[in-house]
């Protein structure tokens, strides 16, 4: 690797503290089969030379095998590592890379373009700041393209970066970069995305990828390097609404009882009064210490820390910590988008656990509002989701919990949906708001008062197929 900070030979606990305040940006690349995300990622890594001199030598020796760049580097091999992605010259699990430069850190993930795939595109994005959508020159704006967008906004990804690849292949022409510009801005209008950059490239020859090249000088813009470690990514962050959900009671003797987790979002210090949801029991907080033991005068999203109170509560894990003067909003009926990744059907009415941060309880999908059709945003009637299929529906847990919009919140605003019988993790979704029941289900008074009756007295039962009050099992 000859991308090298001169501290590293002069000062390299200096070096690593630098290294530490670096800020992290994850992104990911997303867009049709064969537009060029693993070669891009590839290169990338290639011209800013974040390659070790071994990887370089295997991927020039695999190149030679397959054959598929000419004679070229194959960049995509650093990527496709799975036999099968090679074989067929394709993407199919989400593929992470790592590297720093002198200005941020950053986390890729390189996701598929096939549509049987796009519950690992979701996947990829969830945890990403920013989002790279590519688009090959010669066929512009495609259907995958328009998923993928979806997903993006779908996800709460503020940041688009839409790179124009293979421009070599249009002889760098202007104007099929222009037309593709304006082609993709009148599709994203109904996705409201906030801030698109575009960026002509070629990840196959270098072109605008990190250096600049003669074959766009009609171009004025930023590289993609020079845009990734640029862009201001702050407004991802929440800064204003303290969540912390407790994921660890501490009681390592009678004089200790410390709540542990990582801060969601917003900022704390000691002094603050906090509220316990879904309890509301109200506290002040002592201190906040750290695994070092260090006692830290604020602590902010980000932060894994120990909350000491000034007295003592029922606090377990699942439990949500928040500001008195600022509380989430606490329901066992929401209104969620969810993206389906199981093999069967998602139907309503049958029962899952729902895992929301630390909190685990039992829950099952009401009814649907409606389905998604991805390639066209048109919006159908259903009774379930199949796999890969994106819905909106209004879920009911068996515990109350203390949740947030996503779009508010993508920390406290997300959940999966966990099989009860494989354990197996089958589908993911954001809150949207929480649910009106009456008003959705246009019930009638005697319906509401009795289903509010079965939830005090027995708060455990669920759903079955058999005689109903209302949707509760009698």
């Amino acid at each position: 690797m000859a991308n090298q900070n001169s501290l590293i030979s002069e000062n390299i606990c200096e070096y690593l503290k630098e290294h530490e305040r670096k800020d992290m940006l994850r992104f990911i690349t997303c867009g049709s089969v064969d537009d060029g995300k693993s070669t891009l990622i590839g290169r990338l890594l290639h011209d800013s030379k974040m390659i070790y001199e071994d990887q370089l030598r295997s991927i020039e020796k695999d190149s030679k095998k397959s054959g598929t760049t000419g004679g070229k580097v194959d960049l995509a091999l650093l990527v496709d590592g799975l036999q099968s992605e090679r074989e067929q010259g394709i993407t199919i699990d989400v593929a992470y890379r790592y590297f720093s430069t002198n200005k941020r850190k950053f986390i890729i993930a390189d996701t598929p373009g096939h549509e049987q795939y796009t519950r690992n595109m979701a996947t990829g994005a969830s945890t990403a700041d920013l989002a790279v959508i590519l688009i090959d020159a010669r066929k512009g704006v495609l259907t995958q393209t328009r998923r993928h967008s979806f997903i993006v906004s779908l996800l709460g990804i503020k940041h688009i970066i839409v790179c124009v690849n293979k421009m070599d292949l249009v002889d760098y022409d202007k104007r099929v970069f222009e037309n593709i510009k304006e082609d993709y801005l009148n599709f994203a209008k109904e996705l409201k995305l906030k801030d698109v950059r575009f960026i002509p490239l070629s990840a196959l020859e270098g072109d605008n990828v990190v250096n600049k090249t003669e074959n766009l000088s009609w171009y004025r813009g930023k590289t993609l390097m020079d845009t990734l470690e640029s862009i201001d990514i702050f407004d991802t962050f929440n800064y204003k609404d303290f969540r912390f959900c407790v994921q660890y009671v501490n009681r390592p003797d009678l004089d200790f009882r410390g709540y542990c987790g990582t801060i969601a979002s917003g900022v704390i210090k000691p002094g603050d009064e906090i509220t316990v949801l879904p309890s509301k029991k109200k506290a002040v907080v002592k201190s906040i210490v750290t695994y070092d033991n260090d006692n830290l005068k604020s602590a902010s999203a980000g932060d894994a820390v120990t909350l000491l109170l000034d007295r003592e509560l029922d606090i377990s894990r699942g439990d949500m910590i928040t500001k008195s003067d600022n509380l989430a909003p606490v329901s066992r009926s929401w209104d969620v988008h969810i993206v389906w990744m199981g093999e069967e059907p998602l139907v309503k009415n049958k029962s899952y656990y729902i895992k929301r941060s630390t909190t685990i309880t039992g829950g099952m999908i009401d009814f649907f509002y409606y389905k998604k059709d991805v390639n066209t945003l048109l919006e159908k009637e259903t009774n379930q989701l199949e796999l890969n299929e994106i819905g909106y529906a209004k879920i009911d847990l068996n515990s109350p919990i203390a949740a947030d919009a996503y779009e508010k919140n993508r920390e406290t605003g997300s959940f999966i949906i966990i099989d009860r019988i494989s354990n197996n993790t089958v589908g993911a979704g954001m809150i949207v708001k929480e649910s009106s029941t009456q008003k959705a289900h246009n019930y009638s008074d005697f319906e509401i008062e009795m289903n509010a009756l079965i939830r005090k007295h027995f708060p455990h039962w669920e759903a079955k197929d058999i005689t109903k009050i209302g949707d509760y099992a009698i």
